[in-house]
């Protein structure tokens, strides 16, 4: 049975089951178990989790707690062992590797915080590539990742590789490509873990940008002081959810 823990009366996390209107995100009894040899590892024992559109979340926790675990759930990179997830309002609780990789592809955008860029492809050409992927006309994706990248701040630096860029520009294009393809949500992991402190700045006040312009993004981090840049955060702890409340900057601008 999963450990039951109160979470904070404001916040709108629920045991119910189904999705509602306006969320984009519901997970229902959700557990992930490993086998390890004769043992059974549970990373997730039973995460009850809502996100509605247009929220801005950060999931925090500790190294082992189930964050991760939790993250390649939500992004469809894993299947749960049991429960059920709802994205969007589609059930991809079951779906096999294919039929997720579709989803991915229109749904999420991922930002990392290994940026994951081609080394040998241009600022351009990496924003392209979801849009390649799914077969979208020529002119049309070219259109798109312009737009995108001057969005961004880099429509200087289209033509620009990797390695002829500063960490904090490398970020962007990453955001750029997760925006390109306009996801239902972006769900960024640990996105400014390798960044200096003025630069994760930088790139905190760009999520903060991108939400006020409506997107949905979902923040993966350890760090405190980068989840507090979010208007809720959600704490996991021994793979169930310890806390669910609105962050400290959130609760300050309530009237």
């Amino acid at each position: 049975m999963a450990l039951e823990i109160p979470v904070d009366s404001t916040t709108t996390t629920t045991n119910a089951a189904g999705p509602n209107p306006g969320e984009v995100i519901v997970t229902d009894n959700l557990w992930k178990t490993y086998v390890m040899g004769d043992q059974q590892v549970n990373a997730l024992r039973g995460v009850n989790l809502r996100i509605r559109h247009s929220e801005y979340v950060a999931i925090m926790g500790p190294s082992g707690s189930g964050k991760s675990t939790l993250m390649n759930l939500i992004g469809c990179l894993d299947s749960p062992s049991q429960g059920r997830y709802w994205l969007n309002g589609h059930d991809v609780s079951q779906l096999n590797d294919d039929e997720l990789a579709r989803i991915r592809n229109k749904e999420i955008g991922f930002v990392f915080q290994t940026f994951n860029l081609l080394a040998r492809a241009t600022s351009l050409h990496n924003v392209e590539l979801p849009l390649i992927y799914n077969g979208t006309p020529t002119a049309e994706r070219t259109a798109r990742a312009k737009e995108v990248l001057e969005s961004v701040g880099l429509g200087s630096r289209m033509d620009h590789k990797p390695n002829e860029l500063s960490g904090g520009q490398r970020q962007r294009v990453a955001i750029a490509r997760a925006l390109v393809n306009r996801p239902s949500i972006i769900l960024a992991d640990e996105p400014t873990g390798n960044l200096d402190s003025k630069t994760s700045v930088e790139i905190m006040a760009l999520f903060q940008e991108l939400h006020a312009k409506g997107n949905t993004i979902v923040l993966v981090t350890h760090e405190p002081d980068i989840a507090e840049y979010a208007n809720r955060i959600v704490t996991i702890r021994d793979g169930v959810v310890a806390g669910d409340q609105l962050s400290t900057r959130n609760r300050n601008q309530q009237p």
